[in-house]
């Protein structure tokens, strides 16, 4: 039965490799980059809120690395006009959090020619309202 079961989840999830696509190994982590702490209002109405989020890049390689130290002011600004966008509410939840995470990614892979920000991780993330 245990053979039958991991047949199936073979033939199911152990997709064939594309011509061009990189396979990237959970073990393998990319060049980090710490961006800091971002201290933002948030788009609450009726009500003052803030987000405090410090915020770390994995990036896919050194290259992309040094167009991040060249791009920084941009990446910043980017960052914090996604994150005062957001609500308090929309934030506070798993899914808000992994929408934003999402989100960002993207446009900051917009802003950088060479793209290559493979994840961005919160290592800090407190929310206030009053």
């Amino acid at each position: 039965m245990a053979v039958a079961g991991g047949g199936v989840y073979f033939f199911l999830f152990n997709k064939p490799k594309k011509e061009g696509e990189e396979k990237i190994s959970p073990s393998h982590v990319g060049v980090m980059v710490d961006l800091g702490v971002f201290t933002v209002n948030l788009a609450d109405k009726g009500t003052d809120a803030y987000a405090r989020v410090a915020i770390t890049l994995e990036l896919s390689n050194e290259k992309v690395k040094q167009e991040v130290d060249k791009r920084m002011p941009i990446i910043k600004d980017a960052i914090i006009d996604v994150i005062s966008s957001k609500t308090s509410d929309f934030v506070r939840t798993p899914e808000g959090r992994e929408a934003l995470r999402l989100e960002l990614i993207k446009r900051l892979n917009i802003i950088l020619v060479e793209g290559g920000v493979r994840n961005i991780y919160f290592t800090e993330f407190v929310v206030q309202t009053s």
